[in-house]
């Protein structure tokens, strides 16, 4: 079977799904791996390294000659319609956001494979690319925001004088702020943290960082994630959080509930009561955004109320893609594990007995498998 991978065409995006190692495991199932030229350009895997590893490089992916279509981000709608029926497609999708894709996917009856609904278990753990790429987000936050803080993160004990610590607040202790966390501890700053779930509170002190109890009722959501919270409680939380973030040198927000608009953490009025100089980073700027004042891809200047200079508010975009040798090597192996999951003596055919593979499916046989995706698509028609 034919197992091709595209150039990724979304400005911006820098990840490719196949690195030379997986298509060298690809090929060894018995897969045919076709890489259009210059996929892996951004990811500086240059052609002749997936050429040595088995692939043929292609200048055009021939849609109608695949069998299984590899991608990193959602595939644009015209794309579906070009595949043959019964193509399987393996990819990041965003459903609940791409929905003519969706259609697009259904109408063509394309069996198209989800990597946000891979399921949260361990088996999958493998195939999680949402972990994977929250990973090297939640890196790239502090460097973005190490880069713009006008003073060291860590503590220096010099000749001169000593220069205290940095203190880093980070709101979201999943996979991307614990990462966040981590990262700002190794570059020495003081760090605390901040999730509604109650599980979040060892994990935040395991990385070294001090918890911050806001004294509110936990929000414990499905498949490890938080719940979106009534408007009353998130307007208590922004108070209580209030003087954490004005005490803060560095906020990184990294708060998602999956298929929902990020929850709104910090204000305008509370990034302004922040010292000037001090840097918000809100990775979740693209999904709505945890900062108020922030723009995705974007620095913003507010006004420090105590005068003196402003408090810049860095909208991230593209997180994992700023970082594509590393996003894109964790991200290929998530691909390639599921694809090879559903392989057999150089077949690929799924099997939805088959948990994971149930669990990832989000279109087959001309319907949407991915009930909340489904019932999305019927609303809007």
């Amino acid at each position: 079977m034919r197992v091709a991978v595209p150039a990724e065409t979304l400005p911006g995006e820098r990840r490719v799904a196949v690195t030379p190692e997986t298509v060298a495991q690809l090929v060894g199932a018995g897969l045919e791996v076709v890489v259009q030229r210059g996929a892996g350009r951004h990811a500086f895997v240059p052609d002749d390294a997936y050429t040595g590893a088995g692939a043929v490089v292609v200048e055009a992916v021939d849609a109608a000659a695949v069998d299984v279509l590899l991608h990193v981000r959602p595939l644009p709608p015209a794309v579906p319609p070009r595949l043959r029926e019964g193509a399987i497609t393996i990819g990041l999708c965003s459903p609940s956001t791409e929905l003519p894709t969706v259609a697009a996917l259904r109408d063509a009856r394309t069996t198209s494979f989800a990597l946000e609904l891979v399921p949260r278990i361990s088996r999958a753990q493998s195939m999680d690319a949402l972990t994977s790429q929250a990973l090297v987000a939640g890196y790239r936050c502090v460097l973005e925001a190490a880069t713009r803080l006008p003073r060291f993160l860590p503590l220096f004990m010099t000749a001169a004088g000593t220069v205290p610590p940095a203190r880093v607040l980070v709101l979201g202790a999943g996979v991307a702020g614990l990462q966040a966390i981590a990262t700002a501890r190794r570059l020495g700053a003081v760090v605390s943290g901040y999730d509604v779930r109650s599980s979040s509170a060892d994990e935040v002190r395991s990385m070294g960082a001090t918890f911050v109890d806001l004294g509110l009722d936990a929000l414990e959501g499905g498949g490890g994630y938080a719940r979106e919270m009534t408007e009353e409680r998130a307007r208590a939380q922004r108070e209580a959080l209030a003087p954490h973030v004005a005490d803060a040198d560095v906020v990184i927000t990294t708060a998602a509930v999956p298929g929902r608009s990020a929850p709104l953490l910090v204000t305008t009025p509370m990034v302004a009561a922040m010292k000037p100089g001090s840097v918000v980073v809100d990775l979740a700027a693209e999904s709505g955004g945890n900062v108020e004042a922030s723009v995705p891809g974007q620095d913003v200047a507010v006004p420090a109320t105590a005068g003196g200079g402003d408090v810049v508010v860095v909208g991230m975009r593209d997180a994992a893609s700023t970082m594509p040798v590393d996003a894109s090597r964790l991200y290929a192996k998530n691909v390639a594990n599921l694809l090879l999951l559903m392989t057999t003596d150089g077949e690929v055919v799924p099997d939805f007995d088959d948990e994971v593979v149930a669990g990832a499916c989000l279109t087959h046989a001309g319907e949407v498998r991915h009930e909340p995706t489904r019932i999305l698509l019927e609303g809007g028609q």
